[in-house]
């Protein structure tokens, strides 16, 4: 597959070593020649420096002859309009943008189609962190938590804890402390490295474990693996840009929500568009501020800010203040592995969320879903099974028949309405949507494989 993609900052950087490590013909374009040499140095693709929308730069990158375009540059004007020339001088096939503003995004079902904007996915960075913070509200002790087959299963990521029924034995032992709930671990981290879980595998404290569940028994598995806390009530918010407004107007029914904003100005348009969330203006790393706002009372923190150094600093201060948990958006991925885990609960990674989004549409065979995990080292797939036994590799067969690649495993299967939990002999059916995680993204094209049923090649 050729791809395009527009824009080399921290989102374009990251998609091309995605794609780039995938084997995928990738040529990225950027108006920074710096920023092109330092790809091109660490990474097998092409480079083309030039404003990513003028149709000659197009076609030096190979528009030509492109299977997608992905654009991703800070400008959403620039995005819209490269893949109208992208459609219109080179009919390429397939063109994503990322768009942040609402005044477009607002309107997308009249904007965004062949006779208008050209764009077949439009991708909301603001959208993909603001639901992945909601689910971590939801769930006070999970790391991460992913949506499959229109919510009807999640794939939970959570840190074990010494109380925790399960540590410290067998993971089968889970069907006896909870004989009517049905799940799978997927996979568990310890110290950074994978192991596949069999039913004889010891849970240890600190081990990051990634299990599957219907949504209704999602608590009841993590009550496994630590004590729970209690839910959230007190939500403070550090940072009132787009991240933030969006966060406080989904969750100010749910919570009691504060937000601290800098700009004056801002502060003012915050305070007439949010109904129930108290706008305070101040700096969040201002400490006589969080102690007159009882900072000790805050359940969760979140800083959001675009600077990943205020946010750090902001949360390590809530933190030491007595604040219950503390959440910080990094943009720069170096960050992320030195400050989760620490005294910062959750490092979010706006490239993550958005790269989730990408994925599902460049994977082959029936994609619905797919989601990078662990810092983009592992990954989550939902696939459709098409075929019959003569033409497919998987449906038809139990899952201890088929031969999935090395570190992957099949979770759980939506049948219709109904959420079945994989076992060594549950056998896949024809329209099944098949959960699979990957401890690693190198295999994903032998997942696609199996499920391109014989007759797509002929």
């Amino acid at each position: 597959m050729k791809i395009i993609i527009l824009g080399a900052g921290q989102v374009g950087g990251t998609l091309a070593a995605t794609l780039a490590s995938e084997d995928k013909d990738i040529t990225v374009v950027d108006l920074d020649a710096g920023r092109l040499k330092d790809l091109q140095s660490k990474l097998d693709i092409s480079t083309t420096q030039g404003m990513g929308c003028h149709p000659n730069v197009l076609k030096q990158a190979g528009a030509d002859d492109a299977d997608m375009l992905i654009a991703v540059t800070n400008s959403d004007e620039i995005n819209m309009v490269a893949c109208q020339v992208a459609y219109s001088l080179f009919r390429t096939p397939n063109k994503i943008a990322r768009v942040r503003s609402a005044n477009y995004t607002n309107l997308k079902d009249a904007l965004f189609k062949k006779d208008a904007f050209p764009i077949d996915h439009v991708i909301s960075p603001e959208k993909a962190v603001t639901n992945h913070i909601k689910r971590l509200l939801q769930y006070p002790d999970a790391l991460q938590v992913l949506d499959f087959a229109d919510k009807k299963v999640q794939l939970v990521a959570v840190k074990t804890r010494k109380g925790g029924p399960l540590v410290g034995h067998e993971l089968k032992d889970i069907r006896d402390h909870m004989p009517n709930i049905d799940t799978r671990v997927a996979a568990i981290f310890r110290k950074d490295s994978p192991i596949i879980p069999h039913g004889d595998t010891i849970i240890q404290e600190n081990d990051e474990v990634f299990f599957i569940a219907a949504r209704s028994h999602i608590r009841d598995v993590m009550s496994e693996m630590r004590e729970l806390e209690g839910s959230y009530k007190r939500v403070t918010i550090a940072g009132g840009g787009n991240i933030g407004e969006r966060l406080a107007k989904e969750v100010e029914n749910l919570y009691r929500v504060r937000l601290i904003e800098r700009n004056y100005d801002r502060c003012e348009y915050l305070s007439n568009t949010l109904h129930k969330t108290i706008v305070l203006h101040g700096d969040a790393s201002n400490q006589e501020l969080l102690l007159e706002e009882n900072i000790e009372e805050t359940d969760v923190f979140c800083a959001l800010t675009n600077e990943d150094e205020a946010n750090i600093m902001s949360c390590l201060l809530a933190k030491r203040l007595g604040a219950r948990k503390v959440m910080a958006l990094i943009n720069n991925p170096a960050y992320v592995d030195l400050v989760q885990g620490g005294a910062i609960d959750v490092a979010i990674s706006p490239q993550n969320s958005t790269i989730g989004s990408v994925l599902s549409k460049i994977r082959r065979g029936d994609v619905v879903s797919a989601h990078s995990l662990r810092r983009g080292a592992a990954e989550a797939i939902e696939a459709i099974a098409h075929g019959d036994k003569r033409s497919s590799k998987v449906v038809g067969r139990a899952i201890e028949d088929i031969k999935l690649p090395e570190g992957t495993t099949i979770g759980a299967i939506v049948r219709d309405e109904e959420v079945i939990i994989a076992h060594h002999d549950t056998v896949i059916e024809q329209n099944d949507h098949v959960i699979l995680f990957l401890v690693d993204k190198r295999k994903v094209p032998e997942v696609e494989r199996l499920f391109q049923p014989s007759f797509m090649f002929f």
